[in-house]
């Protein structure tokens, strides 16, 4: 049904009309609502969830702008606290209180938490309001958002309805169901820059979270590498498997398969235990907060990581070779082994082979795999496929997940736009045509939606582009030419590990480069920015290049990468008056933060300030309500000259 049909079947008479057109343009003229950048959150679920609850920091700059000098400095951040963790602030005030001063603290933060409210929804339409509320608390909310306790007439009224609450012991409810509406207000739209997943130990819980909060279609994805072997595990990828299982064995991990998504690995196990022995390469990552974990268990997950690596290894083969399109023959490496496993022929040079385990391979046929090894991966398969709670998230990834986002003037992508040096677009040239630039991200993006609608498709071409996102020398989200996970294994020699990213890292600093992509993506170049993730921003290195148009937002949410960055995360701010990058400390823990009062945010520094405070028109929503305004004014000269 196209846009005159569906608002001329909805508005069907003169007043109903008149009435709509009044209300989209008065919401045009609402400052432009904030929306907040987060990217390669990896797993590490209480630092994003503390962010997600601080509004990235726009909380506490919001209770302070409200209340200004009525509050010291611990007061404000007492508040901020319940307001990020209400449950948890709530049984922490019951252990400190009760009788007279409970009920003079619940008549306290009553009043503050509705003028936050209200100060918090002043940008919004009654309507937003209250559909951010919870439902069973809609009456009593607006009746205390929308009445004047100091109006005489009505103040028996108000302090009614709170004595009540409390009464009626529903002030606990009541505070928490209002502290998440602010939340929800505070920021209206949350863009995640890829990289859910790996490394961290909860990005279920991350994109459960994620879920909750995109009940009003409030979340977009764009997918970054690490998240594609997800997506291609649940579309039964073998080889997207494969590197997960790794991954997930090498920083310990591997619970997640098991205990969340249900995968079996005792098939992998066992394979494990009869070819595979200690080996410190295969040794899992710990960090410091990790749970400890016996000798027995280190072991096993040192074998489970030889096992499915080899098997790794071995799949690589075959999709190399059936798809010379790839270009990576370079990658076939277990061909290059001596057939004593003592060294490897690369690139004209023989290096040892340290901490080898390939006691699977057969130097004449080094692809094959075992029988046993088979099983394994056809079991992997089977499990991953039929998974329903890994289902669940990968069709929210899928739904409300792209290859990069064009929203209010920017662009959104994970990894890069391959690029050569000279700063032209380069791709992939499958069956006589090349994809390069959006062309690429088009092409892979409609076949990674192919792929994964079709689950039960073997060795297809869509099946195995999933594979070339995530490791092939012109994908996007990877942006380099070589992974060198074998080499990084087996060899000491550290010039064996060097991967080469894309000429577009050291161009994106050129503000000229950067306005070619915002062209080449239908944008705007002197309005335009494009946003980034993926990359860690090294100490010393800033996130904001090429004169402002450029941001990367990658500073380290995943612990493994805070010794680089030095810093906790970024999270970029784009509100009414314009942008900001805010730098994050590292988290420590939930706990810890609830108990010390330990918020996260660091500085704030200002990217780009509008002359004037921009609308909704002038976004991507309100380009969309206009042509629904100049619709409904069409219809209704039509309805006034008797059509």
């Amino acid at each position: 049904m196209d846009l005159y049909s569906e608002l001329t079947a909805k508005y069907q008479t003169i007043p109903a009309i008149a009435t709509e057109i009044i209300n989209l343009e008065a919401i045009l003229n609402l400052p432009k609502p904030t929306e907040a950048f987060m990217s390669d959150i990896h797993g590490e679920y209480n630092a994003f969830q503390h962010v997600l609850r601080n509004g990235s920091g726009n909380v506490k700059s919001k209770i302070r702008s409200c209340f200004r000098d009525e509050m010291t400095e611990k007061t404000l951040q007492r508040f901020a606290f319940l307001v990020y963790y209400p449950s948890e602030r709530l049984a922490a005030i019951h252990q400190e209180m009760d009788g007279d001063d409970l009920q003079q603290w619940y008549l306290t933060t009553f009043r503050r938490l509705i003028r936050l409210l209200a100060f918090t929804a002043t940008k919004y339409t009654r309507s937003k309001v209250r559909k951010a509320m919870a439902p069973e608390f809609v009456y009593i909310t607006e009746e205390l958002l929308y009445n004047d306790a100091g109006t005489q007439d009505k103040l028996a009224y108000y302090w009614q309805i709170i004595h009540n609450l409390i009464v009626l012991e529903q002030a606990d409810e009541w505070i928490e169901a209002t502290c998440r509406t602010i939340q929800r207000l505070t920021v209206d739209h949350f863009h995640i820059v890829g990289d859910i997943y790996d490394r961290g130990p909860a990005p279920d819980q991350v994109v459960e979270s994620l879920i909750r909060r995109d009940q009003r279609h409030s979340v977009d994805i764009q997918w970054g590498n690490h998240d594609i072997l997800w997506i291609g595990g649940a579309a039964g990828s073998a080889l997207c498997i494969a590197n997960l299982v790794r991954i997930s064995a090498r920083y310990n991990n591997l619970s997640i398969l098991e205990d969340v998504y249900g995968i079996n690995l005792r098939h992998l196990a066992r394979l494990a235990e009869q070819y595979y022995q200690d080996n410190p390469a295969f040794s899992p990552k710990l960090g410091r907060s990790d749970r400890p974990i016996t000798e027995a268990e280190r072991l096993q997950i040192t074998q489970i990581h030889q096992a499915i690596a080899m098997i790794q290894f071995k799949l690589e083969g075959p999709t190399i070779k059936r798809r010379p399109e790839f270009e990576m023959d370079h990658r076939l490496l277990l061909d290059k082994l001596a057939p004593d496993f003592a060294t490897i022929e690369l690139n004209g040079h023989t290096y040892p082979i340290e901490n080898g385990c390939f006691t699977t391979v057969d130097p004449a046929d080094p692809y094959r795999l075992l029988p046993e090894e088979k099983e394994v991966i056809d079991s992997l398969v089977e499990s991953f496929t039929h998974s329903e709670k890994l289902h669940r998230h990968m069709d929210f990834l899928i739904n409300r997940g792209s290859m990069y986002l064009r929203y209010n003037r920017n662009l959104l992508l994970h990894g890069c736009v391959p690029v050569d040096e000279d700063g032209n677009f380069i791709g992939l040239t499958i069956n006589g045509t090349t994809y390069a630039g959006r062309q690429l991200f088009d092409m892979l993006e409609a076949n990674l939606r192919l792929a994964y609608s079709q689950p039960n498709e073997k060795a297809d071409l869509a099946t195995d582009l999933l594979w070339y996102l995530w490791t092939g020398p012109n994908s996007p989200l990877f942006g380099k030419h070589d992974m060198t996970t074998f080499e990084r294994y087996f060899i000491k020699d550290p010039a064996t590990h060097v991967e080469g990213r894309n000429p577009y890292y050291h161009l994106r600093k050129d503000p000229d480069f950067i306005k070619k992509i915002l062209k080449e993506f239908v944008l705007d170049p002197e309005v335009g920015h494009v946003i980034n993730g993926h990359t860690p921003v090294k100490k010393g290195t800033d996130p904001i290049m090429a004169n402002n148009k450029m941001i990367v937002i990658d500073g380290g949410f995943s612990k493994p990468y805070q010794k680089t960055t030095g810093i906790g995360g970024y999270t970029l701010l784009d509100n009414s008056y314009g942008m900001q990058l805010v730098t994050h400390q590292p988290f420590t823990t939930k706990a810890d933060a609830i108990t010390n009062l330990t918020d996260i945010i660091s500085t704030r520094r200002v990217v780009e300030t509008e002359a004037r405070r921009r609308t909704v028109a002038e976004t991507d929503i309100g380009t969309a309500l206009q042509a629904e305004v100049e619709v409904l004014k069409r219809r209704l000269v039509e309805l006034r000259n008797g059509d």
